[in-house]
């Protein structure tokens, strides 16, 4: 009797409290249903875990009862192994039309899928990334980075990488398209901002379709330079961030607010999910090239829903896109030093590496701090004022029936036990103040963080592929020309990264800094607080 095994192509890490699955490359697993929905199947692996995880991430194999599994496929290429395939043949992704993609955010509920780019042959696909603070289960050393997956910097490498080193791909490039890094060794940056500009996220509202049937939270964003309004769902950041992903190679791009299946109509979580949306918002605002990139000009200005989807077919079909990105950039034409850009490569990956677990550890922090301000510290301190205030409902007995009352006391010990009730739901309502807040920026630096170790991985391929054009040209087996060539392309690529990394580290020093002094004025106001609610309940005891 047949029965279907699927075998693990990829690894996926199953969301922590979730009903996923975290499954191995290679390991052997046992389906049960595969009607789950949303590109989602469910399965037993060797230790008897049972639990869901992307169709896309396995492949069947059909075993007999009586005969041993299927043989593993081979691995996978590295990030630098460099591919032959077409530019082109990047832009092979699956698209979903606008109108009848998934509704994450529908009553109908349903597990987010997984849109992805298929490349030829059915090769690696798109990982789309989970934007998950629910991964953080506690606090460690380890952080996200460095963790191998198969994501878009290895598919940025394997479709266009070698095709844009070499030089045998030619896109027309306009003068719209260019995106010019200035400066020089010492302070390499993308070119500022020239207009700088805010995009609000505001009014979160509950709207239907389908006569009822659907519901979705529709935001409300309005960009400073036209004030003009532009209405969008979770969905469309989901696209617009894909769309980013997919575009830009050597740029991390901000994460999004975790997808949601249950509670996400309560007032608190639409509340949280539009601060998070804004934090996103406010950190493309903030980068010289995404805030001036057609698709995100369209996101935040198209009212029209024809032009919209014009909009997005453009998007969808752009062909400056991975590697191909490098031919629209202009960078100084003095060769870079490579043996300082390999220094501030690899400093760089050391500090990621620090700052991500340091990340890890605070939002861990950050997480549980707000749980014990809502719950136990909140009981906590209304314990307390029960206490108090039983203690004055015990002297007002007593005063009654002794007839020695004294009401000034009786009041003030109630006083006290009120006021300590109220200190009780200060700190419930705290973390929204300090924080989440807090938490909502360490998210954005997380997503970032976490895509680092790819970018700084592709930029040491490009750099041995030039070491390998550098051998053929020793053994006479490319031109020189040919080899001049190779490095000015190596060098754009080196350009692009150094102006990361320096708009990276421009960032966290700015908006840790502000995050920092936010937190701890909040902490300071609530504090003084209950200092002054203090203050008031001593004063109802009167001078000695």
């Amino acid at each position: 009797m047949d029965y279907l095994k699927v075998q693990a192509l990829y690894d996926f890490t199953g969301e922590p409290g979730s009903s996923e699955l975290t499954i191995e490359t290679g390991e052997i697993l046992t389906v049960t249903r595969k009607d789950v929905g949303e590109g989602w199947w469910e399965g037993i692996n060797k230790q008897g875990k049972t639990g869901l995880f992307p169709e896309a991430y396995v492949q069947e194999l059909k075993v007999s009862s009586n005969q041993p599994p299927a043989i593993p496929p081979p691995p996978l290429p590295e990030g630098n192994d460099w591919g032959n395939t077409q530019p082109s043949e990047f832009q092979n992704y699956e698209s979903v039309d606008w109108d009848d993609e998934w509704d994450d955010d529908s009553e109908g509920g349903g597990l987010p899928p997984f849109v992805q780019p298929i490349p030829p042959g059915g090769g690696v696909p798109y990982q789309s990334d989970k934007h998950s603070e629910n991964s953080i289960a506690g606090k460690d050393n380890k952080g996200t980075v460095g963790r191998k997956n198969l994501n878009r910097f290895s598919t940025f490498v394997k479709s266009s990488g070698e095709s844009y080193i070499l030089g045998t791909v030619k896109l027309n490039v306009t003068e719209a398209d260019k995106v010019y890094v200035v400066g020089s060794e010492d302070s390499i940056t993308w070119n500022p901002i020239q207009e700088p500009y805010l995009c609000q996220v505001a009014s979160p509202k509950k709207e239907t379709k389908l006569k009822g049937l659907k519901s979705y939270i529709a935001y409300q964003l309005t960009p400073t330079f036209n004030n003009i309004q532009v209405s969008r769902r979770y969905k469309h950041f989901d696209w617009l961030h894909e769309r980013l992903e997919v575009k830009f190679g050597l740029i991390p791009i901000p994460p999004l607010p975790d997808k949601q299946i249950s509670g996400r109509y309560e007032e608190q979580f639409i509340e949280h999910r539009k601060n998070q949306l804004q934090a996103f918002v406010d950190s493309v605002c903030r980068h010289p090239v995404l805030s001036t990139c057609e698709v995100w000009e369209h996101f935040i200005t198209c009212t029209d829903e024809k032009r919209w989807k014009a909009g997005k077919r453009k998007a969808e079909k752009d062909e400056l896109v991975g590697a191909n990105y490098f031919l629209a950039l202009v960078t100084p034409e003095k060769p870079i030093n490579l043996l300082k850009v390999e220094q501030e490569n690899e400093a760089c990956s050391k500090f990621v590496h620090e700052m991500d677990v340091a990340v890890r550890n605070l939002m861990a922090t950050s997480l549980d701090q707000t749980k014990k301000h809502q719950g136990p510290y909140k009981r906590e301190y209304q314990r307390i004022g029960q206490d108090f205030y039983n203690l004055g409902q015990a002297f007002s007995i007593e005063d009654a029936a002794s007839g020695t009352v004294d009401k000034n006391l009786t009041s003030a010990i109630k006083k006290t036990g009120s006021t300590y009730d109220e200190i009780g739901k200060l700190f419930e309502e705290q973390p929204k103040l300090d924080w989440e807040p807090l938490g909502d920026t360490l998210h954005i630096f997380k997503g970032i963080l976490a895509s680092f170790p790819d970018i700084l991985q592709v930029h040491k391929g490009v750099i041995q592929k030039r070491r390998d054009c550098e051998k053929l040209t020793f053994e006479h087996k490319m031109e020189a020309s040919q080899l001049q060539e190779v490095r000015r392309r190596t060098d754009v690529v080196s350009y692009a990264l150094m102006a990361e990394i320096n708009h990276f580290h421009s960032e966290r020093n700015t908006q840790v800094k502000k995050a920092m002094k936010s937190f701890l004025k909040e902490q300071m106001l609530f504090y003084q607080k209950i200092v002054d609610m203090l203050g008031h309940s001593l004063a109802e005891f009167g001078d000695d």
